[in-house]
């Protein structure tokens, strides 16, 4: 008997996007821890809560807060709920993706200086944003396609 995905495949049997959500949800999730560990985040002393002002920048490059390491926090353990599901790992993936493209345009027209930079954000940031955001909807894309010829 030939056990073809999706069809008597075992429950608990993750599918390649699920997987991909756990991975990039895990991500998120370190990523927020390190930015609360000096010596991985430089200018530890001089983190804010919130706001340009923080000089504290995760591996000596993206500025980060309290608060934008707590909203990875919360991504990344959104991104291992939602993994549960494939409708809800493609819906993250996809989602989280268009969030991040609009944090990147947000970026790119902010004043890094101003007090609308409250996340706070860099031009490295802005990169990393940019390609997250593509990265995910790509992978939430990819990994959900039927395939050609695949009846509804």
């Amino acid at each position: 008997m030939v056990n073809r995905p999706g069809r008597g495949a075992p429950a608990t049997a993750a599918s390649p996007v699920r997987r991909a959500t756990q991975v990039v949800g895990a991500v998120f999730v370190l990523v927020g821890i390190l930015g609360f560990i000096p010596g991985i985040t430089t200018n530890y002393d001089q983190m804010m809560f919130a706001g340009h002002e923080s000089e504290a920048k995760l591996l000596g490059l993206f500025q980060v807060s309290i608060l934008h390491n707590l909203v990875h926090l919360a991504y990344g353990i959104a991104g291992l709920a939602l993994s549960r599901t494939v409708s809800g790992a493609r819906t993250y993936l996809i989602a989280g993706g268009a969030i991040y493209l609009v944090l990147w345009l947000y970026g790119l027209v902010v004043d890094h200086e101003s007090g609308a930079n409250f996340v706070p954000l860099n031009t490295a940031d802005n990169w990393l944003h940019l390609f997250l955001g593509l990265g995910m909807i790509a992978l939430g894309l990819a990994l959900t396609r039927r395939p050609a010829g695949a009846r509804r």
